[in-house]
């Protein structure tokens, strides 16, 4: 199975924007564990802003361009370097590929990509994804790193999206605001009713909210691939939500 994991920055690091070790290194463990089984595994990582935010002392996110690059280039580095070390002590090889709108716009660069992916899946290696908001003037170029997940499931022809965030899945209300709200597990088709149940963005440090996550279900869904909204808290959940199991909510792909 050829599998995306896009992980929040909820999921990666503390409120304070520094890194969560356990659970990053608990990540990477049940990852390499599931490439381990035969699996192909690609990592669409956020995190960069939030972890040079940190790094660099800041006390929440910045909203200029260019701290906001200034952070994104901190963090990559640390990103890369943890994410580096951890799957290597699993003898796995990570390589980093940093894309922006155009790459994704533009027919060459795209087929460049996905040939690129392909390669990479073919020389075993774990390829982390991230968009370069070190060059992008614009951090919703792409859109977020929920729909960037999206758009690489589709070009390298996945078979399941997973996103890993700080909440368990879609609900019927949000559960921050309503002990009522019930999760749905399985999405068979987007209605207007399911539009009308996200709301807005989740953790300071993030982007993303549930309205992004249901855009990047729409891009894989219509393109016959599954997608399931999981709670990153217990990376071990993984393990389920690749055997099918019911966890989270599922988006079920067109087939």
């Amino acid at each position: 199975m050829r599998i995306v994991i896009k992980i929040g920055t909820s999921t990666l690091a503390h409120a304070t924007g520094l890194l969560n070790i356990l659970r990053v290194e608990e990540l990477c463990k049940v990852m390499s564990d599931l490439k381990n089984a035969g699996n192909e595994v690609i990592l669409v990582s956020s995190g960069a802003i939030g972890m040079g935010s940190g790094k660099l002392g800041l006390l929440k996110k910045p909203i200029d361009i260019p701290t906001k690059q200034a952070a994104a280039a901190v963090g990559q580095c640390e990103l890369m370097y943890t994410y580096d070390r951890l799957f290597s002590e699993y003898n796995h090889t990570v390589a980093q590929i940093l894309l922006t709108g155009d790459d994704i716009e533009h027919a060459d660069r795209k087929a460049n990509f996905t040939n690129t992916m392909n390669r990479l899946l073919e020389l075993s290696a774990i390829p982390i994804i991230n968009e370069n908001d070190t060059i992008s003037t614009n951090e919703i170029e792409i859109g977020d790193n929920d729909t960037l997940g999206a758009i690489v499931a589709t070009a390298c022809d996945a078979d399941l999206l997973i996103i890993l965030s700080d909440i368990d899945g879609l609900y019927t209300a949000d559960p921050r605001e309503n002990g009522n709200a019930k999760l749905l597990h399985t999405v068979e088709k987007i209605t207007p009713e399911i539009e009308q149940m996200v709301g807005g963005a989740g953790s300071k440090l993030g982007t993303g909210g549930m309205i992004t996550k249901l855009r990047a279900a729409k891009i894989v869904t219509e393109c016959g691939i599954d997608m399931v909204i999981a709670n990153g808290n217990n990376p071990a959940l993984l393990y389920s939500i690749v055997e099918g199991k019911d966890v989270g909510t599922r988006f079920k792909g067109v087939k």
